[in-house]
């Protein structure tokens, strides 16, 4: 027995090694944590259940049998995050490059169907060098097992992928199809062909990082959600980002402990909003001063800085927010801030979580580039969005709400539940220059004329009263008391039940 007890022991030690010693020193020279480094300092101490530890792969062929290292380059099990369940797996780099083969898929397949059962969400660590090359097709067919799996659990289990080396190839679209990707700054990279390949093809010269690193996804192609300075951080952002999302679908996300009075008097939001109606102010002063203890978690920061996109917490709940930026573009919608705050409406919606929208839109960005880019398209994606989404939906308008824009911002049409206006609110189909310049285009040539139709339109338009006569705004409040308003109607919304119409699923314009 004693001797069966030791083997046991030994196994256990050489799986937990990887790659060995060296290998595992190479990753830290680079900056790396090791897989199962990465592990431990995701999951709470002590809370990691492993599952797989003595895999093999069954790769005959180049001489492989020689080389079937335990675990076979994936770390895959369940611990928790603040004492919540969630099922993991971490790719290890020291272990044949973390490349994956048949096996390798087999143990990230099984505690995605896990996770599935038991309605908890999974983060991935990818580091990765892609896939196994002498396995051929069978590598191949197992990262297609994972596609369909993230194809599944989208919707019924939070997905989150942090990418912490290379993913390239076909690696690169399972981390697309989740719900939140992260990246570390400087040691991480996605791209689907490699440089030299896009050397041999195009005759552009470009590096792995200008080609797919953490500035390129996060900045340019909005594929990255986040950038982090290193391992550590990142995963301790991740914890974070957890604790304000459900463990699934059919449940809530948690609600915490709060110490900031929901009725919470915010003067300085009286004088938020400029004299002159040009001038930009930042919307995120609002966010902050309407969030529990101003805890806001801002997605895809760096991206379409136009519109914000976040989670916070109002009375220990969370709340997705969606908000224009006037310091950008003026809080122009256009194609990527139209993309970006629709999937993010969409995953609140999937995951019964609220959402605020914070409004100061003077309309679509205009131009040959957009126009040809589909913003008819892209625009659309943000009102289907709104208008599928059957959670509880609070809108405020600080200032401008233009045209369709305003439609598209959850607007009352839009079903939202509670939609307030300040009293600086214009809500109208343009703005009064622009209105009166096709009203009275007639008297163009009579400066005075139309500088006193400009006025005329503006005392009549430029305010939230024609829309709040016709019930579209339900109440015209005072800035200062916008935690308070926005509070209670969550509040109020927190039994709503909606069901939109029987159908497959719908045909969202992609």
């Amino acid at each position: 027995m004693k001797d069966i007890m030791q083997e046991l022991e030994s196994r256990r030690q050489a799986a937990r090694m990887g790659g060995g010693e060296r290998r595992i020193a190479t990753q830290h020279t680079k900056g790396k944590l090791s897989a199962r480094e990465r592990i431990d300092l995701l999951l709470d101490e002590g809370s990691f259940e492993e599952f797989d530890m003595f895999v093999a792969h069954r790769c005959t062929d180049f001489d492989m049998e020689h080389q079937r290292p335990a675990g076979d380059g994936v770390v895959t099990g369940w611990g928790t995050i603040n004492g919540r369940m969630i099922y993991v797996y971490s790719q290890d780099f020291t272990v044949l490059g973390g490349s994956v083969s048949a096996t390798h898929a087999q143990k990230i397949c099984k505690i995605m169907d896990m996770a599935m059962q038991n309605g908890a969400p999974v983060l991935g660590l990818n580091d990765s060098g892609g896939a196994r090359i002498q396995e051929g097709v069978d590598a191949l067919a197992g990262y297609a097992e994972i596609f369909q799996r993230n194809v599944l659990a989208s919707g019924v289990v939070p997905q989150i992928s942090v990418i912490m080396g290379p993913c390239a190839g076909g690696a690169v679209y399972s981390p697309a199809m989740t719900d939140f990707i992260f990246m570390v700054k400087d040691s991480s990279y996605m791209f689907v062909t490699g440089p030299d390949v896009v050397k041999t093809v195009t005759n552009e010269v470009v590096t792995a990082e200008e080609l797919g690193g953490a500035s390129t996804h996060t900045k340019k192609s909005s594929v990255a959600d986040g950038a982090f300075e290193n391992d550590v951080e990142a995963l301790a952002e991740v914890r974070r980002l957890v604790d304000f999302l459900p463990a699934n679908n059919r449940e809530k996300p948690p609600v915490r402990p709060f110490f900031d009075d929901p009725a919470r008097v915010e003067h300085s939001l009286d004088t938020l909003i400029p004299e002159n109606p040009n001038t930009p102010y930042d919307m995120k002063e609002l966010i902050l001063k309407i969030a529990d203890e101003g805890d806001f978690y801002e997605i895809q920061e760096d991206f379409a800085k136009n519109i914000i996109t976040g989670f916070m917490r109002l009375e220990g709940q969370t709340v997705g927010v969606v908000a224009n930026q006037p310091m950008v573009l003026a809080g122009c919608l256009d194609i990527d801030s139209s993309r970006k705050a629709a999937r993010f409406v969409r995953f609140c919606d999937a995951f019964e979580i609220p959402l605020l929208t914070l409004v100061d839109v003077p309309g679509f960005l205009p131009g040959t580039s957009q126009e040809y880019g589909g913003v008819i398209k892209h625009g659309a994606k943000l009102l289907f969005a709104y208008g599928e989404a059957t959670v509880p939906k609070v809108t405020v308008i600080t200032r401008k709400a233009y045209g369709g824009a305003y439609d598209v911002m959850s607007s009352k049409h839009l079903r939202g539940d509670m939609n307030y206006a300040w009293p600086t609110a214009e809500i109208a189909v343009m703005g009064a220059k622009g209105a009166t310049e096709i009203l009275y285009r007639s008297e163009l040539g009579d400066a005075d004329k139309i500088a006193a139709r400009t006025a005329e339109y503006e005392d009549r338009f430029a305010n939230p009263f024609v829309a709040a006569e016709r019930g579209f705004i339900d109440e015209v409040i005072q800035p200062k008391s916008t935690r308070r308003r926005v509070a209670r109607a969550f509040a109020s919304l927190r039994g709503k039940k909606l069901k939109n119409p029987w159908k497959k699923h719908d045909n969202i314009p992609l």
